[in-house]
């Protein structure tokens, strides 16, 4: 037989709570993970794009450059503005097929 101890059975209640709280950090951490992958691998079909970090990035600093520029547009900026959208509806253009 075997004899168990009040300090193992302890060990073992705090071992089966760090196993819980584990795996439902790797679930949510994996779901959270799934669904941005799922996001990316839409937005980049339904443009037209690679999903690639680079293809990622080159569209959010286009995006930045074109609200800019209707930012500086709204703060009555025209020449700034305009070359601001310009510049990034050119770079959207190179990415956007």
């Amino acid at each position: 037989m075997q004899s168990v101890s009040f300090f193992d059975s302890v060990g073992e209640q705090i071992g089966e709570i760090i196993r819980a709280f584990v795996d439902f950090l790797v679930a949510l951490f994996s779901n959270f993970f799934g669904a941005m992958d799922a996001f990316v691998d839409g937005l980049t079909r339904s443009l037209g794009i690679n999903a690639s970090f680079f293809s990622i990035a080159v569209l959010v600093i286009g995006l930045l450059i074109v609200f800019g520029g209707i930012r500086a547009l709204l703060r009555g900026s025209v020449i700034g503005g305009v070359l601001r959208t310009l510049v990034g509806l050119v770079i959207l253009s190179w990415l956007i097929p």
